[in-house]
């Protein structure tokens, strides 16, 4: 009995101890501040401009970043030449021209009104002066040249500008002449010029610093390139003004920093100065709040799924190209992949054949997608494989 009525009190008294250690240690945790959220990217409200309508993209991803009015059909002024200088580089890259090829300036094309790159009629002059002329001095002169030497006149060659233009997915797009002089029937958008300046640049790689020249002299004439912002902005490298009385001034625009290309298109401003500064703007806004990611190479495995039947039991699968995202900076960590393929995959299987869908995800907003392809062919293996994999997989079903 002492025993107990010893134990007793002390018993009490440890509990009264570890109940205002509790009460202490709440006390000091609720005097402890709450752990600050982890910092997150705060991306503005795109900028908004003193034009008609444009769109900023990136040149890797595909991804548009900002855009207003992008699909309104306007009139493209000397815009137009970036198509007539990529059927040019096509025509350079397929060797059915070469830049050493001379042509025969015409009348016509001497006669044509607006910007000049000032050849003469009947002389002959290179494909080589003809494309600089074309890209830096906008010499409609030139445009029509090489439109007769390609295609026998303006009307053929729009007929093949337009074509390439469906072939590209420019859908609100038509062309009547090589030099953006002006026709109701002659528009185009900002997004479709964003697009053909994406296949400039990934096309016809070895052409594209032509459009960061700044000056050509020709036939004893110096003149500028009219994109002022090839002397203010070291990143910029392209890509084409252009302004009619119908359509203000215009400029598509491309500059690369830190491995990222943005494309932006500025259409329907008010002076030289203002397409300049409205595509600053655009190109600030980009490079500050974005980055792109290269997500996967062209030719990279992502997945090796089971493949019944064949040669192997495993199939590589990747991208046919290479797979960029655009995140906003110091969010690429949370990128993720998702795969779907399908339930089985039985051999043959022919290399580029397309066996499921790769998403690439930032939290929960898909950032980029694309199929996941065969990255090398697999034959049907011999008559005793087949029917190994044909007992594994349907056990394998059965268990499933």
């Amino acid at each position: 009995m002492s025993q107990l009525s010893f134990r007793s009190p002390l018993r009490r008294l440890l509990g009264t101890l570890l109940l205002c250690v509790a009460a202490l240690s709440l006390a000091a945790q609720a005097q402890q501040p709450a752990p600050a959220p982890a910092p997150q990217t705060m991306i503005p409200a795109s900028p908004q401009l003193a034009a008609s309508s444009w769109i900023l993209m990136d040149a890797n991803s595909g991804e548009v970043l900002a855009e207003h009015n992008a699909d309104e059909r306007l009139p493209p002024a000397s815009l137009t030449k970036l198509m007539t200088a990529y059927l040019v580089e096509r025509e350079l890259d397929r060797g059915n021209i070469a830049m050493e090829d001379m042509v025969t300036i015409s009348e016509h094309a001497w006669r044509t009104g607006g910007s000049k790159m000032f050849v003469e009629v009947d002389t002959q002059v290179s494909i080589h002066d003809l494309l600089y002329g074309i890209i830096i001095q906008s010499g409609n002169d030139a445009s029509v040249a090489v439109a007769e030497h390609l295609a026998g006149g303006e009307r053929p060659f729009a007929d093949l500008m337009n074509q390439h233009a469906t072939r590209l997915g420019m859908h609100d797009t038509n062309f009547v002449n090589p030099t953006g002089l002006p026709d109701a029937d002659h528009y185009s958008s900002a997004r479709d010029m964003a697009t053909l300046s994406r296949h400039i640049i990934d096309d016809y790689p070895e052409h594209y610093a032509i459009y960061a020249e700044r000056y050509f002299t020709y036939n004893d004439i110096r003149q500028p390139n009219r994109n002022r912002l090839l002397w203010r902005d070291s990143s910029v490298d392209g890509l084409k003004t252009g302004h009619t009385n119908e359509a203000g001034y215009c400029l598509v625009a491309s500059a690369e920093r830190d491995g990222m290309r943005l494309i932006s298109v500025v259409m329907g401003t008010d002076s030289e100065e203002a397409r300049a500064q409205e595509t600053q703007k655009l190109l600030s806004y980009g490079f500050r709040y974005y980055e792109t990611l290269e997500v996967y190479d062209e030719g990279e495995t992502i997945a090796t799924p089971r493949i019944w039947g064949g040669e192997v039991d495993e199939l590589r699968l990747g991208v046919a190209e290479a797979l960029w995202a655009t995140v906003p900076r110091s969010r690429n960590d949370g990128l993720n992949a998702r795969l779907s393929l399908p339930d089985a995959i039985n051999a043959p299987v022919a290399a580029g054949e397309t066996l499921g869908t790769l998403q690439v995800v930032l939290g929960e907003e898909v950032v980029a997608e694309r199929p996941l392809v065969a990255l090398e062919p697999v034959e049907q293996g011999g008559l005793f494989k087949r029917l190994l994999d044909t007992i594994r997989q349907f056990i394998s079903g059965f268990f499933s």
